[in-house]
């Protein structure tokens, strides 16, 4: 049985991501890092496919959950007419051995608990080896093992493993599962209660890193910080856009994307998100992360990379598992990693341009591949691309790819004036006025009254929305004015907006509906804010801010007749709108101090 996407929470260690569902199952978790694969694939496949419950025997749904403040330790409370328990769940943030930690304690009464464990390696495929060790178990399957240890007795059963036990008021259970290599000894279990400690001191002292108050949006603004955080891999500083696969933007459609990848797009939205509230260590290891990925030839340079900067990313399809509520095919890689999008560039400069706002130590190994990428820019703008939205028809002239050509001329051309780097800005400066003209022209249509989709387009996009945002157009331009009034009234599904319109030309070359984009949503909500319009601006986000699940956790999509998530979850393009958004409705701000100043 499938739960609604919205019923799960996450956990993770900076390596991988677990979700847990109100019911006490673990039903995806992908070791050793986001996008290995997963022992956890109940979410995919249905039952069989890997999962790890610990909940009353009759698998009640819990009665409430909640994070410990400011971390990623999960709380969830059962109860029933004998008594109550709650399951502690986390992954201490780790260098080596990732490690999953579930402890049961007592509230009250008596409760009998039941943990039932099903690994299946290998995407839900492969079945493991299981033997008895002096701890506990450990479960083998070619290069993979995972041991573990608890203090109740374990049993085998189905090929399962089971454990059942009661526990009063105050008493303590703990079960640890530690991944390893298959050749390797397995590691010696962490203490349970001093993982659990080390843990919250973690994130609590992460958070308090945080420069900004946020005011009556503090809680969700931190839960969205501490996401973004989740979601990026310690050992490179990569950020993947989610940590899931094939979660579908329309159920039993077949808009299902692999999305454990660090798309250059992607991150520097969240870079920007976490570089104004302080966090410039993680700004730090991805402009490192982003340097050895992006060596070489800008021609070469990919949209995503693999967390650890691997250039291949193969798609193909896992016909064992029946997808997400029969959502076909699950896909593992993403085929969008060979695709020309222009925009890239400019986000790219961008990135480079924000460090150097906030202080983060320039390399001069950063401005040579920043004035290649430009030069590159120069050559190619004019070149139709697949655009923000990575459409798999053909290739257009798309508006806001072309807007964000624009945006790498102009960050190198600042770079230049306000911070004494050497480049040919009179140049750039020409080509950057020829790209504006061109869009100003050919990506404005007068008799819609806005900026469509692509040049001689009627179609309208979202994207466009971002032309304030990047400081190409004052929100307040009459043209920005009736181009957002267009997309609202023309892409706005109960006031949450679609990416784009295509009822006319299938531009995306793909069978099926998607629901409402949220991080489009919260666009719209900053051109109200930076335009003015804050009363009105406040009540959208306040809003959109009702359509997270009751842990503050953010999906891709949105199905506002259903009333359900839709894609891969947690989303970091989403939670990235809800911190920038929040900002700039709190101080309504300028484009220009927003992205461009």
């Amino acid at each position: 049985m499938y739960r609604p996407i919205e019923d799960y929470g996450v956990i993770g260690d900076l390596h991988t991501v677990a979700l847990v569902s109100k019911t006490g199952s673990i039903d995806w978790l992908c070791l050793p890092r986001f996008d290995a694969g997963a022992c956890f694939a109940n979410l995919l496949g249905g039952e069989g496919r890997g999962h790890w419950r610990i909940s009353p025997k009759d698998q009640m749904i819990a009665k409430s959950r909640r994070y410990v403040k400011d971390t990623l330790v999960l709380e969830t409370l059962f109860e029933d007419d004998s008594g109550s328990f709650r399951v502690v769940d986390f992954m201490p943030p780790r260098l080596d051995n990732p490690c999953l930690i579930r402890i049961v304690e007592g509230v009250s009464g008596v409760s009998r608990v039941e943990s039932e464990l099903e690994v299946r390696f290998d995407y839900g495929q492969t079945v493991p080896w299981v033997k008895r060790t002096q701890d506990g178990l450990n479960m083998i399957a070619g290069p993979h093992a995972l041991s573990l240890e608890s203090s109740v007795n374990l049993m085998g059963r189905n090929m399962e493993t089971f454990a059942e036990f009661v526990l009063e008021k105050g008493e303590r259970v703990s079960f640890t599962l530690t991944y390893h290599g298959s050749l390797e000894p397995a590691p010696r279990a962490l203490d349970a209660s001093i993982a659990l400690e080390n843990t919250i001191e973690f994130w609590q002292n992460w958070v308090l890193q945080c420069r900004e108050d946020f005011g009556e949006y503090r809680d969700v603004v931190v839960r969205s910080l501490i996401t973004l955080k989740a979601l990026t891999y310690a050992p490179t500083g990569g950020i993947v856009a989610a940590p899931t696969t094939s979660l579908p933007e329309q159920m039993g459609g077949s808009r299902n994307w692999d999305y454990r990848y660090c798309w250059l797009r992607d991150a520097t939205f969240t870079l920007y998100a976490l570089m104004v509230d302080g966090y410039a260590d993680e700004a730090r290891r991805w402009r490192d992360w982003l340097l050895r990925a992006a060596a070489g030839d800008p021609q070469q340079l990919r949209i995503m990379y693999g967390v650890a900067g691997e250039r291949l990313i193969p798609e193909f399809e896992i016909p064992w598992l029946n997808g997400y509520e029969n959502s076909r095919p699950v896909r593992v890689g993403n085929a969008a990693s060979d695709q020309f999008q222009l925009d890239v560039y400019g986000e790219l400069m961008d990135a480079f341009y924000q460090f150097r706002r906030s202080g983060i130590p320039s390399l001069n190994d950063a401005w040579d591949l920043e004035v290649k990428v430009v030069e590159f820019v120069e050559k190619r703008w004019r070149d139709p691309d697949e655009g923000i939205w990575e459409i798999r028809g053909p290739r257009r002239d798309f508006t806001y790819s072309k807007v964000m050509a624009w945006v790498a001329l102009d960050r190198a051309i600042r770079v230049t004036e306000r911070f004494g780097f050497e480049g040919p800005s009179a140049r750039w400066k020409a080509v950057a006025d020829e790209i504006k003209k061109e869009v100003m022209t050919k990506g404005y249509n007068e008799d819609i009254g806005a900026f469509t989709q692509y040049f001689g387009s009627t179609s309208l996009d979202a994207s466009c929305l971002m032309l304030p945002l990047v400081g190409f157009i004052k929100a307040d331009d009459p043209m920005m004015l009736s181009t957002a009034r267009a997309i609202d009234e023309r892409l706005s599904e109960d006031g949450l907006l679609r990416r784009y319109s295509d009822d006319q030309d299938h531009v995306d070359g793909l069978d099926g509906e998607e629901g409402v984009f949220l991080a489009c949503s919260f666009w719209m909500v900053d051109n109200l804010a930076l335009a003015g319009r804050k009363d009105e601006a406040k009540d959208r986000l306040d809003h959109l801010l009702t359509l997270g699940n009751d842990l503050g956790l953010f999906s891709e999509e949105y199905d506002v007749h259903s009333k359900r998530m839709l894609g891969n979850f947690p989303q970091a393009f989403t939670h990235v709108g809800i911190v920038n958004t929040v900002r700039n409705v709190l101080n309504s701000q300028s484009p220009a101090k927003h992205r461009a100043g």
